[in-house]
């Protein structure tokens, strides 16, 4: 269905991908300030690759509910630190830079990231698209009511997983205009969703592939885990991990995760049992 290639790692529709989470800021929802500093942020990618992880997902900018803007200088400062010392270590690996920011993307990908990751699908800052283009960089589109400061302020769909579809479906129109050619999607679990919202994109998350896209989750440890099961965001793991199992027999192709060792356990599992 579709086939392409990101230095070492080939993304389609057959093999899942598993992307670590390393926020250097200090204040996302799971882990803030535990690797703001460059060197913490260096050592937790490292082990999150010799825990499995395929791609590596490096953001400067919380995007937790309520979270403010930060500038593209402050972003640059806190990211690129990261992706230069990492591309010393480990030149093959695949970095995805998770920012709405073009200038932060540009900057990163000529230090060596490979992946734009948007929550904005490129709405926040409409250079972003021309960024992904100029470096045939592959972009995750994903769907957010509003932006990060609002988006939990009583949300309200009359069908989510119809209008999540046809706004993805406006997103990738406009990406392939603009000479992208490389899209992942995300259907933003958490972003401007209700409790039940997010249940019923995961349960309709077949709808997604009529898109012909790869399709990523992202689960980890949010709050609607924490909602549906009265759990502190350090006790999320377990019920992340089925929702994870579940995504992939269900076809989902890149699983964003904190516990990357807990994926890759799901992925092997998904792979013997069918």
């Amino acid at each position: 269905m579709f086939k392409f290639s990101v230095k070492n790692k080939i993304i389609d529709s057959d093999i899942p991908l598993i992307m670590g989470i390393v926020n250097v800021t200090p204040d996302s929802f799971s882990d803030g300030g535990k690797y703001f500093n460059t060197d913490n942020a260096v050592n937790h990618t490292m082990q999150l690759v010799e825990a499995g992880a395929d791609i590596i997902d490096i953001g400067g900018e919380s995007t937790r509910p309520g979270s403010d803007f930060i500038s593209e200088e402050e972003e640059v400062k806190r990211v690129i630190p990261v992706i230069k010392k990492l591309m010393k270590i480990e030149p093959s690996l695949v970095i995805s830079v998770d920012t709405t920011k073009s200038r932060v993307a540009e900057v990163a990908l000529a230090e060596g990231a490979s992946i734009i990751n948007d929550i904005s699908s490129g709405l926040f800052d409409s250079k972003m698209f021309s960024v992904a283009a100029k470096f045939d960089a592959p972009i995750i589109l994903m769907h957010i009511k509003d932006n990060p400061k609002t988006m939990q302020e009583n949300p309200y769909y009359e069908n989510v997983s119809d209008e999540v579809l046809n706004f993805l479906k406006e997103r990738i129109s406009i990406a392939k205009t603009s000479g992208i050619n490389k899209i992942i999607i995300d259907p933003g679990i958490g972003f401007g969703k209700t409790v039940e919202h997010n249940f019923e994109l995961l349960n309709k998350i077949d709808e997604f592939k009529k898109l012909q896209f790869p399709i990523l989750i992202g689960v980890s440890r949010k709050s609607f885990i924490g909602k549906t099961f009265d759990l502190e965001i350090s006790e999320r793991d377990f019920a992340t991990s089925i929702i994870e199992t579940i995504m992939l027999k269900k076809g989902v192709n890149i699983i964003r995760t904190h516990n990357v060792a807990n994926a890759v356990m799901v992925k092997k599992i998904c792979s013997l049992v069918g």
